[in-house]
């Protein structure tokens, strides 16, 4: 390993290794697992016949993410209310939270988007679209054939189009909106918060079972203003908002009493908001520092 040893070469590889399995499984402690499985078989491994440790280590966690995601479509699909995945939040854009990827395809939109993709579906797109893989490489990862994977992932981007973004919003620009919103849904200014909504606006909400939330979704911008407007007027100034780094995007925490309540990925087109992702469930809050 020319004086590098084999920790040093995985910790190296690590946040490949976990950006790949959370954009499998959409669970922090899930890819964590993964993760942790593929170093303790490359710590087994006979390596001094390996051309390339990226390549044997993407490979093990790609095929461990696959099973894994068999197995959680079991649990999502008797799953209370609407699943999304784990947040990862940060406060502050320098932590490694923040760090792992500052791009669209860590959103929990997109993350959401991939949950229609069967799982080696899945792996291949990500590999393909995510990190930039060459046929070749994928086909040797999945033991697929190169014409399969091509027409796997053109599949997928097509089942995939129509909800992707369609406009690329800096993260200044995002970001300043949720300052406003913030400001609105304090006030309890009803108008002020309606103003911000696009018409077809939408909540999703993931209680887990465990806390209420808006079962099935709440969908145009009357319904969802008269949403953040009723818990102003129910709390007043029990209730806070701060933004926080969402899986890459400016998002809000909400606390209620001082404690967190939610995690709010919220989709933008610059000039209104069009989405809030609202994570509930406090299993997957309890991981995030505030």
């Amino acid at each position: 390993m020319h004086g590098i040893t084999e920790q040093e070469i995985f910790e190296s590889l690590r946040p490949r290794l976990f950006g790949l399995g959370y954009r499998m499984l959409g669970i922090r402690a899930d890819a964590e697992d993964v993760v942790q499985e593929a170093w303790m078989r490359w710590q087994a491994a006979e390596k001094s016949a390996l051309r390339s440790a990226e390549a044997w280590l993407v490979t093990v966690t790609t095929r461990l993410a696959i099973d894994r995601l068999r197995a959680a479509r079991a649990e999502r699909e008797a799953y209370v209310g609407s699943w999304l995945p784990e947040p990862l939040v940060a406060e502050d854009e320098r932590t490694p939270e923040a760090a792992i990827e500052h791009a669209d395809d860590i959103s929990l939109a997109f993350l959401l988007m991939l949950e229609r993709l069967a799982p080696e579906e899945r792996a291949a797109f990500l590999l393909r679209q995510v990190f930039d893989y060459d046929y070749p490489e994928i086909a040797s990862i999945l033991g697929k054939s190169e014409a399969a994977l091509r027409q796997a992932v053109h599949r997928a981007r097509e089942r995939l189009r129509a909800d992707e973004p369609r406009f690329h919003v800096p993260a200044e620009t995002h970001r300043r909106l949720l300052e406003r919103f913030v400001e609105a849904a304090r006030s309890g200014k009803r108008d002020a918060i309606r103003a911000l909504l696009d018409e077809n606006a939408r909540v999703i909400g993931d209680g887990g079972g465990k806390v209420p939330t808006v079962a099935g979704g709440m969908y145009g911008a009357d319904r969802v203003t008269n949403l953040y407007w009723a818990l102003a007027l129910k709390y007043g100034q029990r209730l806070d908002y701060r933004i926080a780094t969402v899986n890459g995007e400016p998002g809000l925490l909400r606390f209620i009493d001082g404690a967190l309540e939610s995690a709010q990925a919220v989709a933008t087109d610059g000039a209104r908001i069009g989405a809030f992702y609202v994570v509930r469930n406090p299993d997957k809050l309890a991981r995030i520092r505030v």
